[in-house]
């Protein structure tokens, strides 16, 4: 059969892919094919797959010589990334055309790095991977966590000290022997959780016992933890590859202290001498969770990668650079050197979006983080910067594809500063609103500055260094009310080093009247550039009258001959969770970080 994938020709025999529900007579091939890749993600292992069955509903296939798992997740298919030693790239494609046929889109996960580099090469334009922080794996060094040495995790050892105080404890493996017991333990472990249960814990305590029933069969390796005779708390787990051990399952009474880092040292003490790393998975976005697996300082935070097929993809710097020089160098006018600046200090794998049109991409924007301030609440927000689409690819609607996509995509406020009215207007038309006021005039002090007599080695005495985190503290405490656009301290550490790039500079000043004993704390921030003879203000809280009383001195030292202050036009886009508040037509956006 002959079919189109991507923007490629492919002739190949294409059947219906037959997955089926994984049973345990899986077990043989699958393990083969995990072997074959060695991968590290708590995933790739067949008891893991087969303990979770029900509540994904798992089915697997072998493709091309891979394993491929179809699990439900959201209420919708998703798709392991091909494994095993076989061809992943025609599995791929197998899989584009069956979800094609079933008019849904290819989602796979998860992904390793080395994954993303190939779907990108592979298919590029086809998919948006991006990463997936609430499912990334914990990794330690074996040896860390069975010694817990280092001032780090001098607290974990004093709560072990605390627990093994009466000396009435004991380590022992989990076997049948054990086994109910530990069952006992689980149902008075759910009674203690009572007031935080919920239907994902419902989900891991049927999966545990899966565990507990099939425990022989899947290879399981278990360790209990007995004080005064009784078992309080246990772990279960088997290994990943040659190198790694992974823990599924850790239980212990949460009032008795010293009973996690116990299990969790002994464990590892007994049942892992011949790994070199142990996977404790993932965080699943909670934050105690979170926050206990960081204090064990990981050796790795395993990235995973969720691939979802679309129209509109995260730009890679790698793959698409050349395009996005030609795209902003045509739209723009750009120099390269800025260009290269840009890319190297905002882009990220996650925050500009393309589109891709013969081969290539023809339309971008980025999306850089932000904090909006509305209702006297900070919300996460996104700044959009460098809309763009080649001459020859517009009126297809794909800049206000972008647009749409990112609105669904991130579910933030969305801020720009628009070139000119007629953008303006066409922004309008896509639902945002105007939200930061004009504020931009032009200071003409060559009369001034010949009156001056001033040496350009001679630093200007009101005028001081100033750190990104000085400046955005001032930046806050003076500009924040409602509709401010707070950037981050990298941000702002990014405007500095691209203004002294420009002939420009970042200070703290203090004018001559604030000099006075009373006053001497008090500091304003001035950040500036150069262009030709134009000196332009990107950002300050002098007062005018204070800027007029320097602005001489500045232009006379920097060799401009006008200078330009004031905020650019600005406009807004609020999704639907913020639309009953107040869009703030006085809103403070100042700095446009590119």
């Amino acid at each position: 059969m002959l079919y189109r994938l991507g923007n490629k020709r492919t002739m190949a025999t294409i059947t219906e892919v037959k997955f089926h529900d994984i049973t345990i007579e899986d077990k043989a091939w699958m393990d083969v094919r995990f072997a074959e890749d060695g991968r590290n993600a708590c995933e790739y292992t067949f008891a893991n797959n087969f303990i979770w069955r029900k509540v994904y509903q798992v089915e697997v296939a072998e493709l091309h010589g891979c394993l491929v798992i179809r699990f439900i997740e959201n209420g919708s298919y998703c798709y392991s990334y091909p494994v095993g030693a076989g061809d992943k790239k025609a599995a791929v494609e197998e899989l584009l055309f069956q979800c094609k046929k079933d008019g849904i889109p290819l989602v796979m996960s998860p992904l390793s790095e080395e994954d993303r580099t190939c779907l990108l090469r592979w298919f590029p334009g086809k998919f948006l991977i991006e990463g997936d922080r609430d499912d990334y794996d914990y990794i330690y060094s074996r040896e860390k966590l069975a010694t817990l040495a280092g001032k780090k995790l001098h607290g974990k050892r004093n709560h072990i000290a605390r627990f093994m105080d009466a000396g009435d404890w004991e380590y022992e493996p989990m076997t049948d022997e054990n086994m109910e017991e530990c069952r006992t333990m689980t149902y008075t472990w759910m009674r203690m959780r009572s007031e935080k249960w919920n239907e994902e814990m419902e989900d891991e305590i049927m999966v545990l016992h899966e565990a507990f029933d099939h425990r022989k069969e899947l290879g399981l390796v278990g360790g209990v933890l007995r004080k005064a005779g009784e078992i309080v708390a246990f772990c279960m787990g088997e290994p990943l590859n040659d190198t790694t051990f992974v823990v599924h399952f850790e239980k212990a009474y949460p009032m008795m202290q010293g009973a996690y880092p116990m299990i969790n040292q002994q464990f590892v003490q007994h049942e892992c001498g011949e790994y070199e790393y142990v996977n404790r998975e993932e965080d699943t976005g909670d934050p105690g969770l979170r926050k206990a697996k960081l204090s064990y300082y990981p050796e790795i935070l395993l990235t995973k990668y969720v691939a979802t097929e679309s129209d509109v993809v995260y730009a890679d710097r790698k793959t698409d650079g050349e395009a996005i020089q030609e795209i902003w160098q045509t739209c723009f006018g750009d120099e390269e050197e800025y260009i290269e600046f840009y890319l190297g200090h905002r882009m990220t794998k996650e925050n500009m979006l393309v589109i891709y049109a013969d081969g290539r991409p023809v339309s971008m924007a980025s999306f850089l983080p932000v904090e909006y301030l509305c209702e006297g609440e900070y919300l996460d927000a996104r700044y959009v910067y460098a809309v763009a689409t080649l001459p020859e690819y517009r009126g297809r609607g794909f800049a206000s594809k972008i647009l749409n996509f990112a609105k669904e995509k991130y579910g933030e406020p969305l801020i720009l500063s628009p070139a000119d009215e007629s953008l303006m207007q066409y922004y309008e038309k896509l639902g945002f609103k105007r939200a930061f006021p004009d504020t931009r005039s032009t200071m003409d002090c060559a009369a001034d500055i010949q009156a001056l007599e001033i040496k350009d080695s001679e630093p200007f005495p009101c005028m001081e260094p100033i750190t990104a985190g000085e400046y955005l503290a001032v930046r806050d405490e003076k500009c924040a009310k409602e509709g401010y656009v707070r950037w981050d301290e990298d941000a702002i550490a990014y405007a500095m080093e691209l203004g002294e790039s420009c002939g420009g500079n970042t200070v703290a000043v203090t004018c001559e009247d604030d000099r006075k004993p009373d006053k001497q704390e008090k500091r304003d921030i001035l950040m500036y550039d150069k262009e030709d003879d134009t000196l332009t203000i990107l950002e300050t809280t002098l007062s005018k009258e204070c800027l007029t009383e320097i602005m001489p001195q500045l232009l006379a030292q920097t060799g401009a001959k006008q200078a330009v202050y004031g905020q650019a036009p600005g406009m807004i886009w609020l999704p639907e969770s913020v639309h009953g508040e107040r869009i703030s037509t006085d809103g403070y956006l100042a700095l446009t970080l590119g």
